[in-house]
Formats: structure tokens, C-alpha cells, sequence
């Protein structure tokens, strides 16, 4: 058996040139459309990637069929059905068969208007980024979480397994405008005593990222952080769940699934955001701490000169 990562890289194959699905774009984008709201296992997006590319074929297939040829069990495809909101496979082939059959005639459009997969990957994003623009409408909790954040001395950014690029990113950053940054990186007794020190040093809040997959050690981590006395500013994907339960601020947005790595635009950008916040909290110390930098920067010879 494959494992999951080998499943998801053959759901997210890039393929040279052009896609060109049988039934055409439209059918193309109302499949999108339909799999693209829940998060999907491996396994899951395996039969959608199927029946994306295969669709006037596959619609009407039974379900035994169409697990034979994504090479999945038949229990996998009923989970798939439910988990894209149908009460079973056969709610779920009508729709396919309707589908398919709306489509059926219509001109194929032109190979540049198709997209392969990486330009699938970068709309899925783009769909994440307008979603937070309509959050940033109102921008005031970003900035009353970024004031609280700039108050905590000192503060504890925290991001496990695959969160700790963007654990990362944060720190550097907020290193340059605030003077006791402390990153956690690694789980276990390690976390927890990072954490526990950072109370005890009189720090208030902890900011976390929570990306998929969901680790037992972060959750186990935002505990011991709740217990500690610590509030928790949490960026994630699941506005309802353990980690969401454990935190008392929650940045939700979504991640872009479409390739073997799920790719981080828009939870970078609540993190950059984050950030501006926290230099607009106290623009003298920010001043001060980045003319420091600069200085320190120049006479080390930090850069490059472009």
C-alpha cells in the first residue's frame, strides 16, 4: 500500500503542458467547486483528481468500478462522498452524471484557457487571499492582538512540525521591533519548559501556528500554555477544534491544498500583518530598535550591497 504522502503525490502529479479534460473547463470548475471547500485526505484527493480528469467516464461508474480505477477500497469512496457533503455515493453520481452530461457538447475551450495543476494550485490561493481580504475589512482585532502581543515581554512564538516555517518568519520579525522574542520549535518537555520559563519572565502571550497535519504535541503544548496562565493568539485553518478550543484569539484561513505540500500564502500574510501590527503598537520603540538594527547591520556588514 502506498503511503499517504505517495497517494497525495500522484493526486498532485504536474503534468507537462496543458490539462485537457474531456468534458471541458466548465465541468473542470464545477468539480473544483464541489471538492475544493472540505479538506481532503490524501486518499480523498485522489478520487477527485480522478474524477476531474476522467469525469464523463467516471460519472457513471458504480462504486466499485471507480474504486478499482483510482485504486482506493470502496469504503474510501463512501467517505469521500460524505465528506463533500453528499449522503452517499449515489447522491454523489448524480450529481457527477449531471455534471457531466451539462457539458456534454459543449466546445472544449481553448488550451490557454485551461489551467494545469500549478495554475490550479495558484487560484486555490488567490481564493484564500480574497477570503482574508473580506476578513481584513475590519482590521481592529488584528491590531488589538498585535498591541497585546507587542506588550508580552517576553513573547513566545511557537510552531510545531510543519508550522515552524512560519513560527520562523515571525520571530525574525518580530525580533526587529520587540526585545525578548522566544521561538519553540520542538515538542515535548522542551515546549513545555520554554513556556513555562516564559510565564515565569513575566510574558503574557503566546502566538501559535496550527497548520495541517494537526500534531497531538501542539495541542499538548497550548494546554500546558493555558495552564501556565498564558493567552493564546492562534493561526490556523479550523475555526472549531482542539487547537481552536485552547486558544483565546483565532486567525482562521484556509491553506492551498492542490499540491504534495500545502503552501502557506494567506497564513503568512495574517502573520506579516501580525507583525505591522506590533510595530504600529509602539512606534518609538520600534524606531529605536530598527535605527539599532541598521546600525549593527551596517557595521557587521549584514547585507549585500545591491
Amino acid at each position: 500500500m502506498p503511503s499517504p504522502q505517495q497517494t497525495r503525490a500522484q493526486a498532485s502529479a504536474i503534468t507537462a503542458g496543458k490539462t485537457a479534460p474531456e468534458a471541458g473547463a466548465s465541468s473542470t470548475s464545477q468539480l473544483r467547486e464541489l471538492f475544493d471547500g472540505p479538506r481532503l485526505s490524501p486518499g480523498h484527493r485522489r478520487i477527485a483528481q480522478y474524477l476531474i480528469e476522467n469525469i464523463t467516464e467516471a460519472a457513471f461508474l458504480s462504486i466499485t468500478d471507480l474504486a478499482e480505477r483510482v485504486g482506493v477500497s470502496q469504503p474510501s469512496v463512501t467517505r469521500f462522498a460524505a465528506a463533500v457533503g453528499f449522503s452517499g455515493y449515489p447522491a454523489l453520481r448524480e450529481k457527477l452524471q449531471a455534471i457531466a452530461l451539462s457539458t456534454l457538447g459543449t466546445p472544449s475551450p481553448p488550451a490557454e484557457s485551461r489551467s494545469n495543476e500549478l495554475q490550479a494550485a495558484v487560484d486555490a490561493e488567490i481564493e484564500n487571499l480574497e477570503n482574508l481580504r473580506r476578513d481584513f475589512a475590519d482590521p481592529d482585532r488584528v491590531i488589538r492582538v498585535g498591541r497585546a502581543l507587542s506588550e508580552s515581554t517576553p513573547l513566545t512564538v511557537m510552531g510545531l512540525r510543519i508550522s515552524g516555517s512560519l513560527a520562523e518568519y515571525f520571530a525574525y520579525g518580530a525580533r526587529r521591533v520587540h526585545p525578548d522574542v522566544r521561538l519553540v520549535t520542538r515538542g515535548g518537555t522542551v515546549a513545555y519548559d520554554a513556556l513555562l520559563q516564559s510565564r515565569e519572565a513575566g510574558g503574557t502571550w503566546v502566538l501559535a501556528f496550527g497548520m495541517p497535519r494537526h500534531a497531538q504535541e501542539s495541542l499538548t503544548a497550548l494546554r500546558v500554555a493555558r495552564s501556565a496562565g498564558l493567552k493564546v493568539a492562534l493561526i490556523t485553518d479550523l475555526a472549531l477544534g482542539p487547537l481552536a478550543d485552547e486558544a483565546d484569539v483565532v486567525f482562521t484561513t484556509g491553506t492551498g491544498s492542490r499540491l504534495v505540500f500545502d503552501s502557506y500564502a494567506a497564513p503568512g500574510l495574517i502573520a506579516a500583518a501580525l507583525l505591522q501590527a506590533m510595530t504600529d503598537a509602539d512606534p518609538e520603540r520600534t524606531q529605536a530598535r530598527l535605527e539599532e538594527y541598521e546600525q549593527i547591520a551596517d557595521q557587521h556588514q549584514f547585507f549585500l550591497k545591491d
